[in-house]
């Protein structure tokens, strides 16, 4: 049950001029777009993010009487922060980093469950880490297996390519030795890594490292280890009665903060890709020293094994130990933890090249190195992990279950196990287009022309799982497309009378019956993913099982069987190896078309705006959270205006912005809070957000943001696929939802619009009437506007037009 809130009190007498701040939503706007006048000036921010206003206007808040009818507008300008020059596509590789940390704030609405909160939170990093391991151990099949081990070793391979040729076995070389072209080969992965941490600490530095304006001590959480967010929840889970419920986590101080667990997990996610590698190289070598007359006594490799698992533990000590800290800003930085933890494993990494160089003549390479049981080990851990983690989300649902929750609480499971497919699907496209290429005219695996024995069996098992899952995906989208007409023709006669008297037009009514059914898809979107998600689960359960017990690629793993099975499974296994290819190489492609070309970056924007709009809490590598500084931006502008002029505002949101406006509102403190209206529209906040991540987002959180903000309207349409109601549940009537606004405005032609009207959709909410309506009356609800001077008094000397555009 909520808590209890009383309504704010009304604001005292209006004092000065009234404020709209306009925050545009996805694909970004211009300050000119949205402010409806090409001269406009900076008020503050920077190249990245700033507020902007007319030129008219730069000073408006000095002359308070010139805006007695509509109030000040300014723009908030923040696409810089997750659009840039085409050089930011490549962040659409680190896309399963980004899932998996979505994962971690779509944990069900927790009510004192503090223990099942915290496991709920490691799962979640240790499959963020299981992801850094996996992408790491990718990058040594290709570099340390299948170019230095297998293509060098092979003199038919190393031949074809001239660049090999100093690592030919052949050539007889300082180099031939398989340890030293292992040793060599070591630095691509290590490189790998170290890119990953040169990114990741960039954006810590220009993001999660910035300090808010009113820091505090880190007093409350010294060790940095709470982890107990979600509205309402206790403090202890011994005595939940007595416990002091908190407040909402938004509106802690610390949530926009994420300097120390970033830097955190940073380091161990750094020693864990170093560790990998040491490991792969290790384990080469040893395995040569223990069956074999070697030269290199077997006790180094043993004492540097022993080192990597020591080191590998405390990894994962820190990855399970360290939460996140919401109740306060922790300003520390743990300089030992980020220096030695990753420095540890750089210098074991240097002590396993060194001991894979030592010269052993005796030393052959054959076969392929020993990395299957790796990747099985991998992709078993991940299953039981997001299958613990399905138990805990389920168990924390049932604790305090809310019916607009996605999937009864198994959303963050879910988008777990899709983070672990897509990063299984991209490594080993990479590892099987490698394969081919070195292999020529071969398929690497089948043994029939191929000159080397080709990447790990269960990555073919896995790409051949691919094209059966497509084919099972089938069945949904074909019942939606089904639904979605019927439902179209069912909307029919529905829209006629709604735009009566004016005559149906057969071919209107189907246009505006078939954007709106689509529009609805939204809503079923959680079903598709939970039917992906169980089938990847199930189909990879397959894949490692039918890897396990053949130990050969599907095409020989039938062989013997009927015709039609050997047919199907070679053809699965040679298409599901191109597919993956061939869809790493449009995924790429299209990303960087995106940041290119404005009309894609809009198609794609929702998703990986919603992805990078919370912060980096279980994967250090995922993109920047731009909302580490979005939303502090927006708090300081509205807290300092408010406290400076004594005046109203209105922050006023679109799409994404609305989300980023929520945010914003429940940072400001009580005062400022008193005098702030929030206008939404288009909104995502409940549709999208309150499903997916109720624990912030949620009916108790909206409901709880309701009471505390003087007044609140939020305005939708039918046609609009982004943007829905809040749905308060209080009362009758909240008061907060609007809508669904006519869309389009006019049936047909008619004497005030005889120009056949626009289906506007999820765009130019401005241009509806009722948008000027409801913003004047969020006005009034916040306090009288100022009358008008006396004879002899300066008269009002302009009045705005509607101010401009904020859709994104």
């Amino acid at each position: 049950m909520a808590p209890a809130i009383p309504p704010p009190p009304r604001p005292p007498q209006n004092t000065g001029a009234a404020l709209e701040l306009l925050v545009h939503g996805v694909g970004g706007a211009t300050p000119q777009e949205m402010l409806g006048d090409p001269r406009t000036v900076r008020v503050t921010g920077d190249a990245t993010a700033a507020v902007y206003r007319r030129t008219e206007d730069a000073h408006g808040e000095k002359h308070p009487e010139r805006y007695r009818d509509e109030p000040v507008a300014e723009a908030y300008c923040w696409s810089g922060l997750t659009s840039g020059n085409g050089s930011r596509a490549l962040w659409l590789l680190l896309l399963p980093f980004m899932v998996v940390n979505l994962a971690h704030w779509m944990r069900p609405t927790a009510t004192g469950r503090t223990r099942a909160v915290r496991l709920y939170g490691v799962l979640v990093r240790l499959i963020a880490l299981s992801l850094t391991v996996l992408l790491t151990a990718a990058a040594c099949e290709v570099a340390l297996d299948l170019v230095a081990w297998q293509c060098a070793g092979t003199p038919d391979c190393s031949e074809r390519r001239s660049w090999l040729g100093f690592l030919s076995s052949r050539q007889g070389g300082w180099w031939s030795q398989p340890g030293r072209r292992l040793a060599l080969a070591a630095t691509v992965p290590a490189a790998l890594v170290g890119l990953l941490w040169y990114l990741s600490n960039r954006t810590w530095s220009a993001y999660e490292s910035q300090s808010p304006l009113d820091a505090t001590a880190d007093a409350c959480d010294p060790d940095g280890t709470e982890e107990v967010h979600g509205p309402g929840a206790p403090d202890t889970d011994d005595d939940p009665e007595s416990a002091r419920p908190v407040p909402p986590a938004l509106s802690r101080p610390g949530f926009w903060y994420g300097r120390r667990l970033v830097s955190r997990l940073r380091a161990a996610h750094t020693a864990a890709g170093f560790l990998t590698v040491a490991a792969a190289v290790t384990a080469a070598a040893s395995r040569h020293d223990r069956i074999a007359d070697s030269s290199v006594p077997q006790v180094f490799g043993v004492v540097i094994e022993g080192a990597i698992v020591l080191c590998a533990g405390v990894t994962v000590w820190v990855i399970c130990r360290r939460g996140r800290s919401e109740s306060v800003r922790d300003t520390r930085v743990d300089g030992a933890l980020i220096t030695y933890l990753p420095g540890s494993a750089l210098v074991l990494l240097a002590l396993a090249v060194l001991h894979a160089g030592w010269s052993r003549p005796e030393w052959t390479s054959t076969g392929s190195l020993a990395g299957e049981t790796a990747f099985r080990l991998l992709a078993l851990g991940q299953g039981l992990l997001v299958v613990l983690m399905a138990l805990v989300a389920r168990s924390l649902y049932r604790r305090a279950p809310e019916p607009r929750t996605t999937l009864y609480g198994l959303g963050g499971p879910s988008v777990a196990m899709l983070a672990c497919a897509l990063g299984g699907v991209m490594t080993g496209g990479v590892a099987q287009r490698v394969a081919d290429w070195l292999d020529g005219p071969g398929t690497p695996g089948m043994g029939r022309g191929s000159v080397i024995e080709g990447p790990p069996v269960l990555l073919s098992w896995q790409a051949s799982v691919i094209p059966v899952l497509l084919l099972l995906l089938l069945v949904p989208v074909v019942f939606l497309v089904v639904r979605t007409a019927r439902r179209a023709r069912r909307m029919g006669p529905d829209i006629e009378a709604e735009y009566a008297p004016e005559p149906p037009d057969a071919g209107r009514t189907r246009r505006i019956a078939r954007i709106r059914a689509t529009a609805a898809l939204t809503d079923s979107a959680p079903w598709i993913v939970g039917v992906v998600s169980a089938a990847t689960l199930l189909l990879g359960t397959a894949a490692v099982v039918g890897s396990w017990t053949s130990g050969q690629v599907p095409g020989l793993a039938t062989d013997g069987a009927a015709a039609p099975v050997e047919s199907l499974a070679e053809a699965a296994q040679s298409t599901g190896s191109w597919l993956i290819g061939f869809g790493f190489i449009l995924f790429v492609a299209g990303g960087r078309r995106a940041y290119r070309d404005a009309s894609a970056r809009r198609t794609i924007g929702i998703l990986w705006d919603v992805g990078t709009f919370w912060p980096r809490a279980a994967h250090p590598f995922a993109p920047p959270c731009y909302a580490e500084r979005a939303v502090p931006d927006l708090a300081s502008r509205m807290s300092a205006w408010t406290a400076t002029t004594r005046g109203r505002l209105i922050i006023s949101g679109h799409s994404q912005g609305s989300v980023l406006a929520a945010a914003a509102v429940w940072q400001l403190p009580d005062a400022a809070r008193r005098r702030v209206g929030l206008l939404t529209y288009g909104s995502p906040v409940e549709r999208l957000y309150g499903r997916w991540f109720p624990s912030y987002f949620g009916a108790v959180p909206l409901l709880g943001l309701h009471r505390s903000v003087h007044c609140w309207r939020n305005l939708y349409r039918a046609t609009d696929p982004i943007g829905g109601p809040v749905r308060l549940r209080v009362g009758p009537d909240a008061g907060v939802d609007r809508g669904p606004l006519k869309d389009p405005q006019a049936y047909g032609r008619t004497t005030a619009l005889p120009l056949p009207e626009p289906i506007l959709g999820h765009s130019d909410y401005q241009a509806d009437p009722v948008f000027a309506k409801e913003r004047a009356a969020l006005l009034e609800e916040l306090g009288p506007r100022l009358p008008r001077q006396g004879e002899g008094g300066e008269t009002l000397q302009k009045g705005q037009k509607s101010s401009g555009r904020s859709s994104g």
